[in-house]
């Protein structure tokens, strides 16, 4: 899936996945291929939850991440997706050879 881009200049973040479009920030971003396969990864993993059971997921692994480390980045960056999209953007073929709900080994 690869998503539909959608340029928001007043997204407070970079990019965001929402099912099943990409919200970039800028024109520029379109280039930048790293950023727009981690957002790719979170479309692949919301399609495999079915999209609301991702979004309610996520939600909850922030809030026990938040009560955990009490500080909002650690927080965002100890969600089992956001480890998953991090640890592989940088790999461009990633998405062709991804076992299905690999999000599940980041917990």
């Amino acid at each position: 899936m690869r998503g539909w881009l959608i340029v928001a200049p007043w997204l407070n973040v970079n990019a965001m996945a929402l099912f099943p479009v990409i919200l970039i920030r800028s024109q520029a971003m379109r280039k930048d291929e790293v950023l727009l396969n981690h957002e790719r990864i979170h479309l692949r993993q919301q399609l495999e939850l079915l999209v609301l059971p991702f979004y309610v997921l996520y939600l909850l692994n922030y809030l026990v991440n938040l009560i955990r480390y009490r500080k909002h980045h650690e927080a965002y960056m100890g969600i089992s997706f956001e480890q998953e999209a991090y640890k592989m953007e940088a790999d461009l073929a990633y998405l062709n050879c991804r076992k299905y709900c690999n999000w599940i080994a980041f917990f």
